[in-house]
């Protein structure tokens, strides 16, 4: 009996990346002390008690155990779009809001809502390999702007109108990014999004790590005071990193009245209706936490000055760009891939990281580390590591 074959598009992805790099590190004997993982972005914190408590509440109540409404449960539409005003000093509506099972759900929603299967979205490169994956799994073409390190790995707008060409819907950005960490500056934000209009293509903007951004750097853009921002913005967001609850799944898109409608279509075939005991429980944390969220913040701010002071010295390796959760490490190895790299680094001298090759094309001098999950001591911990290390 010939077995038949899978989905084509399936087949040609590569096997999840955090997992692999993972089995990496079960070959670390622990020679050099504990296993540092720097692979996945997950918070290095626990929910606050509160939140606990208020999803244990919400979780045992009949109340959130049926479905609910596809667009999201009315509180959190509501908290989260006062919330998104206060954030960018512009009106946002609840109708404006649509909660999604994450921010890759999120993200699927969007590029089905504006782009099929022989059309094309542009991403960066280097980019977030689900969005790549996304998209080469829905059919969807994908075009590439390259960022490079002398720019600070921000794409440069020439080169994104450049590469709008035929069948090209949408500009897909991520800021803070991932994997590099870069801050997009506010003006260029809004330069790419007069861009998009110009040449009637959507900005999909995926903001999953803005709570993270310095203080001097909020609001991040001025995007939605643009008058018509809803013809041709989608901004993405997770719920996950600052309330550390990456396991229940819960993200949010902010577009125009329309958009969302057109989401809400594909949300009803994916999943109908995104996880509602989290969404009672964040309803309630988005403005009764606020404080303990700014305190996370400078937390993450001050591990990400310990990462530069650690790398800083150690004999060729360089930090490319560093932000929110994210730091981007060229590794001195030149013209070795960096998948290769980053296995004897785990299973030799016990730190987790991400290839860049993972991230797209000419990324093999860099690793992708993700230091939020790691404490400023442990942090301290690479240096001698790094300076030990021998490919």
């Amino acid at each position: 009996m010939t077995k038949p074959p899978f989905n084509a598009a399936i087949e040609a992805l590569s096997p999840p990346p955090v997992p692999a790099v993972q089995d990496w590190a079960s070959a670390y004997s622990g020679g050099h002390g504990p296993l540092l993982d720097l692979s996945q972005a997950v918070p290095g914190y626990p929910p606050h008690p509160d939140l606990l408590r208020w999803l244990g509440e919400a979780a045992g109540s009949t109340a959130y155990a049926g479905y609910g409404p596809i667009e999201g449960d009315h509180a959190l539409r509501q908290a989260y779009a006062k919330h998104v005003s206060a954030l960018y000093g512009a009106p946002i509506g609840a109708r404006d809001v649509h909660i999604t099972a994450g921010c890759n759900q999120a993200f699927v929603a969007a590029a089905l809502a504006v782009a099929g299967a022989g059309d094309k979205v542009l991403l960066t490169n280097p980019f977030y390999f689900n969005h790549d994956t996304t998209l080469a799994m829905l059919g969807i073409g994908i075009g590439r702007v390259d960022c490079r390190a002398e720019d600070g790995f921000l794409p440069i707008p020439d080169a994104v109108d450049a590469a709008i060409g035929p069948g090209v819907k949408a500009l897909a950005l991520v800021s803070p990014n991932n994997p590099t960490g870069a801050v997009y500056p506010g003006a260029l934000l809004e330069t790419l999004f007069d861009l998009c209009r110009r040449r009637g293509i959507w900005l999909i903007l995926d903001e999953t790590y803005r709570d993270f951004l310095p203080p001097d750097r909020q609001p991040a853009h001025r995007l939605f005071s643009i008058p018509g921002w809803e013809e041709g913005l989608i901004q993405l967001y997770s719920f996950s990193k600052s309330f550390c609850i990456p396991g229940h799944r819960l993200g949010a898109v902010t577009a125009g009245a329309e958009t969302i409608q057109a989401i809400a279509k594909i949300m009803d075939n994916l999943q109908i209706c995104a996880p509602r005991p989290p969404q009672a429980a964040i309803a309630r944390a988005l403005p009764a936490l606020g404080e303990w969220r700014l305190a996370n913040a400078f937390e993450i701010l001050r591990r990400a000055e310990t990462l530069k002071e650690t790398i800083e010295g150690v004999g060729e390796w360089e930090i490319g760009a560093v932000g929110a959760y994210f730091a981007y490490i060229r590794h001195p190895f030149r013209g070795t891939a960096s998948s290769e790299v980053a296995e004897k680094l785990a299973s030799e001298a016990g730190i987790v990281s991400i290839p860049g090759d993972y991230f797209g094309i000419g990324q093999q001098d860099y690793l992708r580390f993700a230091f939020a999950n790691a404490d400023s001591e442990t942090i301290r911990l690479l240096r001698r590591r790094l300076i030990d290390f021998r490919l």
